[in-house]
């Protein structure tokens, strides 16, 4: 059964706190709408253990990528840590399709992000090196983004500071995935009379996108094997 991935990183657990998951469940109610069939997996990163790159987890990475050593040449620790990333990598490489629901804070995305992130590079699972550089085995995976900020980033003297939504554009983008859209709410702190203005928008384009993937997903459904 195809599988969407929906993951939040925003501490606020309840939606009527969060603007991103309010914009969020519009694109899964939509989504779901069109493509009933689709199994919807939620990860809210706050929640979950998420190995981190520790001394334990650094030596085992770098043994097993160009050390030369096999697994069971791994410490317990190690070999733990390591197998704890991994376990965390096949719930990802599992799904399909994704939603990256995440805030922006301090002109990126919250650290623990970056920390889930860090789990899923992972060499000759996830991309490989070649003779012309790294190359992702994530293929035909379709993402999007949905990024709520406080202030306006998309013009103006803060455009050049947004790290947040470029991060997940490249992260994914090295790993072979494609990021379809970013559905950006802004300005919600600095003109909080226009709140209201600027979720009806950003929830009209969740389910715009929504149904764009949708669409991709009925035609791979179509398409002769």
């Amino acid at each position: 059964m195809p599988k969407l991935l929906y993951i939040t990183a925003n501490p606020k657990k309840a939606v009527h706190l969060s603007k991103g998951a309010q914009i969020g469940e519009v694109f899964l109610d939509v989504f779901q709408r069109e493509q009933p069939e689709i199994e919807i997996e939620r990860m809210h990163l706050y929640d979950m253990e998420i190995p981190e790159i520790d001394m334990d987890l650094l030596y085992a990475r770098a043994k097993l990528s160009f050390m030369g050593y096999s697994p069971d040449q791994l410490s317990n620790d190690e070999r733990e840590r390591y197998t704890e990333m991994h376990r965390l990598a096949d719930r990802f490489i599992a799904a399909d399709y994704y939603v990256f629901v995440t805030p922006i804070w301090n002109l990126g995305a919250p650290a623990i992000l970056k920390k889930f992130m860090d789990n899923l590079f992972l060499v000759n699972k996830t991309f490989i090196t070649t003779s012309e550089g790294p190359k992702g085995l994530l293929t035909g995976r379709k993402a999007i983004h949905i990024q709520t900020r406080g202030g306006i980033y998309s013009a103006g003297p803060m455009a050049e500071f947004e790290m947040g939504d470029q991060y997940v554009r490249k992260a994914l983008s090295f790993l072979g995935m494609e990021l379809m859209d970013t559905i950006v709410a802004e300005g919600l702190d600095h003109y909080p009379e226009q709140v209201p203005a600027i979720m009806s928008r950003a929830k009209e384009q969740a389910g715009m996108a929504a149904r764009e993937m949708a669409k991709i997903r009925a035609a791979a459904a179509v398409k002769p094997k």
